[in-house]
């Protein structure tokens, strides 16, 4: 194709009137335009206008390929747009795009923000408890919404955690005559059912508290369970060895509470946690939206030897209970080249394997002793906890 056939264009409160020259070209040219109803009425789309179906599909678009088509979204189509879905399934040479001002620029330049300093969310199409890694003292946030609901959904949650006093501002439809800028008490949020889409929340939590630490090793506190969790300064080691980055993928493997899967996910991971116990992958998955990574979180209530033929390839694997030579085995046969393994032991017979593994295969040994202060009588004495030991792998090409 000599030139491209799609256009995608951030399309601002104004309509045509902020369009660039290049965006209303493509407009008359094209023989089918697509987006969501506010979208082609802004541009005046009339019978060559179509609607997104629902569910939402690009199919439709990809049908149309090679003949000239125009695709519309709010603002910026690569910050939580189609853009970015439409690029990742075409090659560079057969679209265009041409992006507006996003509801986050405008929203700033309201309010008078930097966006450097501001967490930017994409909220619409997530569970509004997303929101909990970001609720912490001084933070200032602007998040997309689905309707008015989720505005009061997310303002409950914010005061129910101690922010209720901070500031809020419903934000509908920046840039254009039917904008609407409504400042708030969190813990009293506007009544305005009426709201209309695109619609944001700022919030500037100047009260409350500290929030969750950016650092690994939550308090214990933070999770539901039954006493089996990596505790916290073993779970901050763990993920050390671990090494999360941004979109990679973990299997947490007797993953108990879920605690280092959640703290996984915080850091910008996608994770896998198999437990067998039907009680414990129910906590895992209250924990997952306590701390608002459930979209991030896959959990598999099975044994680790059936989970792992249906799991997808992982850069990290974190084994925490029920290891042994015969689950060594498997994930060697499973794990890809450069796969990061690490695994815990307390109990006397995991420690041997773990020592006859590194003896056979390399890697990193390391035994840990922790010991902390604790009550006793009218002083305090030195209360050890019971030794453990890591082991760090990775795989071979």
């Amino acid at each position: 194709m000599a030139e491209p056939w799609l256009t995608i264009i951030g399309v601002s409160e104004d309509g045509l009137a902020g369009c660039s020259d290049g965006s209303r070209a493509a407009i008359e040219r094209a023989e089918r335009i697509f987006g969501g109803a506010r979208h082609l009425a802004l541009v005046h789309a009339g019978a060559r206008g179509q609607e997104w179906p629902s569910p939402f599909d690009v199919a439709p678009v990809l049908a149309w390929r090679g003949r000239p088509v125009v695709v519309l979204a709010s603002g910026d189509p690569f910050w939580y747009g189609v853009g970015g879905t439409l690029a990742r399934l075409l090659p560079a040479h057969e679209w265009v795009a041409y992006p507006g001002p996003s509801t986050f620029s405008w929203a700033a330049a309201r309010l008078g923000w930097r966006l450097e300093d501001t967490a930017c969310l994409g909220l619409h199409s997530l569970p509004s408890s997303t929101v909990r890694p970001w609720l912490r003292r001084g933070q200032r946030l602007i998040a997309l919404l689905r309707d008015a609901a989720q505005l009061h959904e997310l303002a409950a949650l914010a005061s129910e955690l101690g922010y209720g006093a901070s500031a809020g501002w419903a934000l509908q439809r920046l840039g254009g005559p039917h904008e609407r800028v409504v400042p708030f008490v969190l813990h009293e949020p506007p009544r305005l059912p009426e709201l209309q889409a695109p619609l944001a929340v700022a919030f500037w939590l100047r009260d409350g508290p500290a929030g969750l630490p950016v650092t690994p090793g939550l308090p214990d506190a933070c999770f539901v369970h039954d006493g089996v969790i990596t505790k916290s300064p073993m779970r901050a080691l763990t993920l050390r060895a671990l090494a999360p980055r941004p979109g990679e993928v973990l299997w947490d493997l007797g993953a108990g509470a879920g605690s280092v899967a959640i703290e996984w996910c915080l850091a910008g991971g996608l994770a896998h946690a198999v437990e067998r116990q039907a009680s414990r992958a129910a906590h895992i998955q209250l924990n997952a939206q306590r701390l608002g990574v459930q979209p991030r979180l896959h959990v598999h209530a099975t044994s680790i030897l059936e989970a792992l033929p249906r799991l997808p390839e992982p850069q990290a694997v974190f084994v925490g209970g029920g290891f042994d030579t015969g689950v060594f085995d498997a994930l060697r046969a499973r794990l890809p080249a450069g796969c990061r393994l690490v695994v815990n032991a307390v109990t006397l017979a995991t420690m041997a394997c773990l020592q006859s593994l590194h003896a056979r295969w390399g890697g990193e040994l390391w035994q840990f002793t922790i010991t902390q202060a604790q009550p006793l009588g009218d002083g305090h004495a030195w209360q050890p906890a019971r030794p453990w030991m890591q082991w760090i792998w990775e795989v071979e090409a």
